[in-house]
């Protein structure tokens, strides 16, 4: 028996872990990575998969860095199911077409440059719209708490995660070589007292335990504060006649940042003249899907209100066109924007950036977790300009970054989890995080309940013995791992290019004034960009 992690080992995206045990080879999720280009390129590593040979795929729930790579597995030889439950299958369904079309649009967008520079065309189109409508065919739903085998030899059942409408964490129980294990993957697993769903599931005694440790270093600030540091955004660009600005993932950060802005409603805090759009197609379809499952959220904070929250829904302006979302950017006065997409690196939120970023009046809210070498994440690290949309822009907006939103359980939640069954003595696979936060949660596992822990590490195999200990990743995928970085040729070579510059620069101050203005614009640009990247460093 043994796994491999496909994704999300050190890192946030890309959840992909790919068992073969019991003569059968499945998947937990195949999930997306996103961040910067050479993260993003592994998206195209299908053959890493090994797509025809993956009999299912246990889907957690339906975020795209859990779900977007399905499309491509479908459209390269996976043939079998995908399951899920009732509501992550309607969820993703909507996100796997939107992801599919931002795929076409922006393949489209890298054409016309490619024709424009006079370069070749590249197949680099990920999956299509019917890609994606295809794969979902493949979906087969299934109930919380009821056990089912989609193999012989393998029962899973799906338990009740609380990270967004549908997730789940799943046991998986496999008989090999007559003896029995049990495999939990936590998924994204949600806090307690969720705004919007019910408390997590606990946890059940297992052999291993795939945990997700995105917030593995740091607890996350109490609600309260959260919706006054909303207030206090909210108040600040209203009096200074600015916009609030607020990134967010489609799927249940939307919802629940609008029942927070329900919320202040009823406290007073949201000027009456002070509009407020959710200007992101997915999202409000998402809404809808959330009011199907009304019955399956915990709305304890405002039962007794609900006329109040229905006059508030009344205010919310939805932007479905794309004219009606650009129109925004051009409309003066205060107005909160909700869109999408939550760690800035696609949609429309990249306009409303480019529109906005530079000037005081704004309020820049981040509600959600950043990755690594996304917008988002250069932003709330404090950077003093950005590259959007070709326009270098100056970060001018006041930056919020509130945690207190987080659908994913932080560090004292998830020990607390850990802990009903750390007398059972589980083997604690780390996974879905970064490096710094799994080091420091796996400490304080080890520290508070003697438990073995593992980081593995991108596309690293583990052969689940009884100790659990590393195997050495295959030869035939030893040239797709992570390449050395070459600094030293990059550094000499730099200097070469520049010594150059020198030895030809007395040539060029032979030619006409207009040409040399044009070289001397070209240098102190390759100046300013050199400049900006050692700020970076």
């Amino acid at each position: 028996m043994k796994i491999q992690f496909l994704g999300a080992a050190q890192t946030v995206t890309g959840s992909c872990h790919v068992i073969e045990a019991a003569g059968h080879r499945f998947a937990v999720d195949c999930g997306m990575h996103q961040g910067n280009k050479a993260i993003e390129d592994r998206n195209f590593d299908t053959e890493l998969y090994r797509p025809e040979s993956i009999e299912f795929i246990l889907l957690t729930h339906a975020h795209i860095d859990h779900s977007g790579l399905i499309p491509r597995m479908s459209a390269n030889g996976f043939k079998g199911k995908v399951y899920c439950t009732a509501p992550t299958c309607d969820l993703v369904t909507l996100m796997l077409e939107d992801s599919a079309y931002i795929q076409e649009m922006e393949y489209s967008w890298r054409e016309k440059q490619r024709k424009r520079t006079g370069k070749k065309e590249e197949n680099d189109l990920l999956y299509s719209v019917e890609d994606a409508q295809k794969c979902v065919k493949q979906i087969s739903v299934v109930e919380y708490d009821t056990p089912f085998e989609p193999a012989p030899g393998i029962k899973v059942t799906y338990k009740y995660a609380a990270h967004i409408l549908g997730a789940a964490f799943i046991i998986i129980d496999i008989t090999e070589n007559g003896e029995n294990k049990r495999l939990t993957f936590s998924g994204d697993l949600g806090r307690p007292e969720n705004m919007l769903l019910f408390d997590p599931s606990p946890l059940e005694k297992t052999d291993y335990l795939f945990l997700e440790s995105t917030y593995g270093n740091r607890d996350h600030k109490d609600e309260k504060n959260s919706l006054d540091e909303l207030a206090e955004a909210i108040d600040r660009s209203y009096k200074m006649g600015g916009k609030v600005i607020i990134p967010t993932f489609a799927v249940e950060r939307a919802q629940e940042i609008m029942y927070c802005l329900s919320l202040l409603d009823i406290q007073g805090k949201i000027p009456e003249n002070m509009p407020i759009y959710l200007d992101s197609p997915l999202a409000i379809k998402a809404t809808e899907v959330f009011i199907n499952y009304k019955d399956k959220l915990d709305f304890h904070e405002i039962s007794n209100n609900i006329s109040a929250l229905r006059d508030f829904s009344k205010k919310v302006r939805y932007t479905l066109k794309t004219e009606e979302s650009q129109a925004l950017n051009a409309m003066n006065g205060p107005a909160i924007i909700l869109s999408a997409s939550g760690m800035c690196n696609a949609g429309r939120i990249k306009h409303h950036l480019k529109h906005t970023i530079w000037r005081p009046e704004t309020s820049i809210v981040f509600v959600g977790f950043q990755a690594v070498g996304t917008l988002g994440r250069k932003i709330v690290e404090g950077a003093t300009s950005i590259s959007l949309m070709n326009n270098e822009l100056n970060v001018s907006a006041k930056i919020y970054t509130i945690n207190g939103f987080s659908a994913h359980a932080g560090q004292k939640e998830l020990l607390e989890w850990v802990s009903t069954i750390a007398e059972s003595k589980p083997h604690v696979v780390l996974i879905h995080g970064e490096k710094t936060a799994q080091e420091t949660l796996a400490g304080l596992i080890k520290e508070k309940f003697s438990l073995n822990v593992t980081i593995p590490e991108y596309l690293e195999e583990l052969e689940l013995t009884e100790k659990a200990d590393h195997s050495k990743i295959a030869p035939s995928l030893a040239k797709h791992s992570m390449p050395k970085l070459d600094w030293q040729f990059v550094l000499e070579d730099l200097d070469t290019r520049i010594k150059q510059v020198h030895t030809k620069l007395a040539d060029v101050q032979q030619r006409p004034w207009e040409d040399q203005t044009e070289i001397h614009d070209k240098l102190a640009k390759l100046n300013h960009d050199i400049y900006k990247l050692i700020a970076e460093l």
